[in-house]
């Protein structure tokens, strides 16, 4: 079974999670248009500048197809700006700024600090030790009681889990730790595990 899982390419750090992906053994779509929707078994929303990201889904034409899917169950990891995109509240977005509503999360945009803030952690939680890289990062400040909480870091949501959708604050693909992917491929999609790479350690 070959698993094609997209990647949103309008903005941001796609192509990293490409790479990630291609080293796993997993197909990579780049998400430019709606017709590259087609045919999908995961999508990744990548970190970037989520108001633009925001505005380019609308002017690309592919809010509205991706929104449907969405709420249809197509797995979904958002990292960063991608965990904004799937929240249900933007707590200090810009008012022409939307999300999709599909993890019950309030997030606030660059709530870590500037870009000269930068920092990395080790993540555990109850499914492994992961490795994060924190760039002008998001703060998880509510969420329902839907969601799953995977990870902390000083005591805060840093992973979150509600369905088949699953956000993470920071970058794991600006890591040498795959894990993160694996565990959204394997586990919150379902998708053949027998032919995802896992004993890819990093790269």
């Amino acid at each position: 079974m070959n698993v094609r899982v997209g990647v949103l390419a309008v903005q941001g750090a796609f192509l990293a999670h490409a790479e990630v992906l291609c080293d796993l053994g997993v197909e990579a779509v780049e998400v430019r248009q709606p017709n590259n929707l087609e045919g999908l078994d995961a999508i990744v929303l990548p970190g970037g500048e989520s108001t633009t990201m925001s505005k380019l889904l609308v002017s690309t034409g592919l809010w509205h197809p991706l929104n449907g899917l969405l709420h249809g169950g197509l797995p979904v990891f958002g990292t960063c700006a991608g965990m904004i995109l799937l929240g249900t509240s933007i707590l200090d977005g810009r008012p022409d700024q939307s999300c999709f509503g599909v993890i019950d999360i309030a997030v606030r945009r660059n709530a870590y600090g500037r870009q000269i803030d930068s920092f990395e952690a080790d993540i555990d939680t109850a499914v492994g030790q992961f490795h994060g890289v924190f760039i002008r990062a998001p703060r998880i400040e509510a969420f329902g009681a839907k969601v799953e909480v995977l990870g902390t870091h000083n005591n805060e949501p840093v992973i979150v889990r509600q369905g088949t959708a699953l956000a993470a604050a920071f970058h794991p693909e600006l890591s040498a730790d795959v894990h993160l992917h694996q565990f959204f491929i394997t586990h919150v999609a379902g998708l053949a595990p027998a032919t995802i790479d896992t004993t890819a350690k990093g790269r």
